[in-house]
């Protein structure tokens, strides 16, 4: 009698933790061209829920289904619109975001959901080779507006020469209006790859960082739990390496 008693009162437990949410409670999620991590299936700057894909992508929505929690996915342009507007709206959320000490008070964080590098690119068949980001201050140095990387060469002094989509770095590498090209590993090859550009020399790797969704300050602590246990779940029972199986 008491096992039932137990087993009832768990029970109880778990359907009132379920209950917390409102029945109609709903997420917006936003994302961008990242690829191979999440991008639109016809390359463009606007896709909405199954016309997005990638690692990511797929990632958040086995997540959200193991989670049970609804949601709406959107694909947009720039990355710095969107993350402003994660910032402002409660039950909104962003990814992939690199997670930084100092973006971490900004959001709740669920991950990570991948590990990636942040690289100098210079053009293929180039001597050069650095052992420190401070050798990298004498060059020209392109980067993606409001992203991790470039928010970071900015805190370390630096003066980037920000564009609004990333890709237009790899056309300003190659006519030599920037010296070296600062981008996440495996994105920068990736992109350099679609636009028929290969080969491109890692000049230096300076640091190594985790991509997580970002959820907005005001989303309830049931959500973020009911998503992290979910995304372990993954993780143990190999669900996420069957995912970057099908993309690397």
């Amino acid at each position: 009698m008491k096992r039932i008693l137990v087993a009832g009162l768990l029970l109880l437990m778990a359907v009132s933790a379920r209950a917390a949410l409102p029945e109609d409670y709903k997420m917006v999620l936003l994302t961008e061209n990242f690829p191979p991590f999440n991008m639109a299936a016809d390359g463009k700057n606007y896709a909405a829920d199954h016309n997005i894909s990638g690692i990511n992508a797929e990632i958040v929505r086995e997540m959200f289904k193991r989670a049970e929690i609804d949601y709406s996915l959107t694909l947009r342009f720039p990355w710095e619109r969107i993350y402003n507007q994660v910032l402002e709206h409660p039950d909104q959320g962003l990814f992939s975001t690199t997670y930084t000490p100092e973006r971490e008070p900004l959001f709740k964080w669920v991950g990570p959901l991948a590990s990636t590098g942040w690289v100098l690119l210079a053009p293929a068949g180039s001597p050069m080779r650095l052992s420190s980001l401070e050798q990298a201050k004498q060059y020209q140095i392109g980067a993606y507006k409001n992203d991790a990387v470039s928010q970071h060469l900015e805190s370390k002094g630096f003066e980037p020469i920000n564009s609004l989509r990333d890709q237009e770095n790899i056309g300003k590498l190659i006519k030599g209006q920037i010296d070296l090209w600062a981008t996440t590993d495996p994105v920068g090859p990736y992109l350099a790859k679609q636009e028929g550009v290969s080969g491109l020399t890692t000049v230096l790797r300076f640091n190594d960082a985790q991509l997580f969704l970002a959820l907005n300050k005001q989303t309830p602590d049931e959500v973020v739990t009911r998503l992290q246990k979910a995304l372990n779940e993954m993780k143990s029972d190999g669900a996420i390496d069957a995912i970057m199986r099908r993309y690397l």
